[in-house]
This record gives structure tokens, C-alpha cells and sequence, in this order.
């Protein structure tokens, strides 16, 4: 029988970018409601079992408590330090015990952490952040169908997924962690509030993804080219310094955030190729991961960035769906 796991992040869309921007606030009553239709989607398929990962306001467990869902839910079993590395471990966990499909419901650093834990599961991220590119705006009970369909098998993976990229970050020749969509070098040498929101500290971004209806970094990167999941390799562009502009920067205006939409001057930029690692001249800085600051290095380390396809498979929800009414699957049998 098909499992599919479920994954929602009550801290999406509440960091400090509520105060600096203009973004929408997701409460948790309808965050509660999204998990709900996914479930009632799911069921409706005939998906049967959900594992889901307990959380701080438990959102999973008060959207199956619904006198319609029949379907039989079960958490993962791990100590909850209400964190991000809840999300790590649940998403290992659910790929050891089989999970089929795993649904999400965050912003790009919540679908970070979960593939942190699994490379493995294909995943439906519905986006309930800020600034996000990874995850979309999808109906719950829509996501619920295409999860389930995939689930099950009904629906082929590989015809309505495409793997997702990574930006891999390195130190020193070493790993060190990788973004999913944005890479962001900061000048100041503090991780503190680890939203990214003042652009005049940021001095160079990575991108595995150039969206032209994005917002936040991978916004500026489409207004110079565009690359979508879909297309192979990167972005890379230098922002110029505010304080000493040179004739040769690019200005353009890009949505950096809800409501704010400024004029960002580019002093460079390059496709990256896959595979190709890029040199960053060595100073100190912080990492941000996916508009959060993540770590900082000193100008004794060497950062490296390389973009490869070696992400989860992302399921297309519309595409998903489109091929199930193609083969038949939501015909119902009708009566003599």
C-alpha cells in the first residue's frame, strides 16, 4: 500500500521579513486546512496511510480531525526539539520507512532542511513562506491528488518529475552544505537574524534557478537570464558596491521582496555551467542557504560553488494531473 508523508513547518512565513516587506502572514488554522485538503485528497485516490512529523503547533494532527478522513495517520517516531533539524530527521526517517511521495509545506528553507534528510522521496512542496521558488502556490486537495496518484504508482514518476538541482557549497576543498535555490554572500560577519532582507549587504548570489515570477534573489538573476528547473546549470552575479558605482554596472528593478521592488545594480554576471566550480575571492563573509544565513568564513578559508542535478525528483502537480485525466483515472465506472 502507498505511503505518502507529510511535512509542515508552522514557522513559514513568520520570520522578520513580516516587519521589513510587506509578506503574507500564513496562520496556522489555515495552514491546518491546507494539511486537511491534502489529506482529503490523498484519500480520495485511495491512499491510506500518512505519516506525518509532529510539530510545535500540530498542525498534521488537527487536520485529521475531520469526521470525512478515514485514512490512518502515524508520526514518526523521534524526539521533537521543534527546530529545523526536526525536519532533517523526520525526512530520513519517513525514506527508511518507505514513505512513497512526501508533501510539504513551507518556504525554501523548510524544503532545504527535508531534503537534508532524503534526496530520495519525490517530493510536492507547497509553498505556505516567503520569497519562495522551490515550493508553489497549489491547492492542498490538488497537491493531495498528484501525491497520491504518484504515490501509488498510477502516474509515473518519471513522466511528470524532474530532479531538482543544488548549489553545493564548499570550504576549503570540503562539502560544507548546499542550497536548493539560492546561495547569497553576505558582508557582515555575524550570522544574527538569519533572514536575508537587506540587500545592501549582500555582494554575490549563486542560483540554480532564475525565475522571471519569482521574488527575492532569483528575481534579479531572471532579469539577466533566465534559467528554469527545467534547464541545466546556473546563475552567478556580483551586486555593485551602492557607494562607489562604476559606469560599466547593470541596473535593473527586480522584486526583492512583497511590496518592494528597487532598482539593484549588477556589477557582473555568468551562466554556471553543471558540475563547474566557481572560485569566490577570499574574504570574510557569511553564507546564507536559501535566504537564511547560514555560516561565515574568514578571508583564510576558500569558498567554492558548484550547481549539479543531484536534488529529489519534484513532482508537477498540473502535469501529474493532466496525465491521470489522460489515462482514464478519474473516470468513475457507471451503473447499468
Amino acid at each position: 500500500m502507498a505511503m505518502v508523508g507529510i511535512i509542515a513547518n508552522p514557522a513559514a512565513s513568520k520570520d522578520i521579513r513580516r516587519l521589513v516587506a510587506q509578506g503574507r502572514v500564513v496562520p496556522d488554522w489555515e495552514k491546518v486546512n491546507i494539511v486537511r485538503r491534502v489529506m482529503l485528497g490523498l484519500q480520495s485516490v485511495g491512499v491510506t496511510s500518512v505519516l506525518g512529523m509532529a510539530d510545535s503547533s500540530n498542525l498534521v494532527y488537527r487536520a485529521s480531525e475531520d469526521p470525512k478522513l478515514s485514512i490512518d495517520l502515524d508520526f514518526v517516531d523521534m524526539p521533537a526539539f521543534y527546530s529545523e533539524g526536526d525536519t532533517v530527521r523526520a525526512a530520513g526517517l519517513m525514506a527508511e520507512q518507505g514513505v512513497d511521495c512526501l508533501v510539504t509545506l513551507g518556504g525554501d528553507g523548510t524544503n532545504r532542511a527535508a531534503v537534508v534528510g532524503s534526496r530520495s522521496i519525490p517530493m510536492v512542496a507547497i509553498s505556505t513562506g516567503t520569497n519562495n521558488v522551490f515550493p508553489t502556490m497549489v491547492e492542498g486537495t490538488l497537491a493531495g491528488l498528484a501525491a497520491g496518484l504518484v504515490a501509488d504508482g498510477r502516474v509515473s514518476l518519471a513522466d511528470v518529475a524532474v530532479s531538482s538541482k543544488v548549489m553545493n557549497v564548499y570550504v576549503d576543498g570540503e562539502l560544507k552544505d548546499f542550497a536548493l535555490i539560492d546561495v547569497a554572500l553576505s558582508k557582515e560577519r555575524f550570522v544574527a537574524s538569519r533572514a536575508i532582507w537587506d540587500m545592501e549587504t549582500v555582494f554575490e548570489v549563486f542560483l540554480t534557478r532564475a525565475e522571471p515570477a519569482s521574488i527575492g534573489l532569483s528575481s534579479i538573476g531572471a532579469r539577466l537570464a533566465a534559467v528554469s528547473l527545467a534547464d541545466e546549470g546556473g546563475l552567478q552575479y556580483g551586486i555593485a558596491d551602492a557607494e562607489a558605482p562604476t559606469p560599466g554596472d547593470r541596473v535593473v528593478l527586480a522584486p526583492i521582496a512583497p511590496g518592494i521592488v528597487p532598482p539593484v545594480a549588477i556589477s557582473s554576471w555568468q551562466h554556471m555551467a553543471d558540475g563547474e566550480r566557481i572560485a569566490i575571492e577570499k574574504r570574510h563573509c557569511t553564507v546564507a542557504l536559501d535566504g537564511e544565513r547560514s555560516f561565515a568564513v574568514t578571508d583564510s578559508q576558500q569558498l567554492e560553488m558548484e550547481v549539479r542535478r543531484d536534488g529529489p525528483p519534484v513532482i508537477d502537480v498540473n502535469l501529474a494531473l493532466k496525465v491521470a485525466a489522460s489515462q482514464g483515472l478519474f473516470n468513475l465506472a457507471t451503473g447499468n
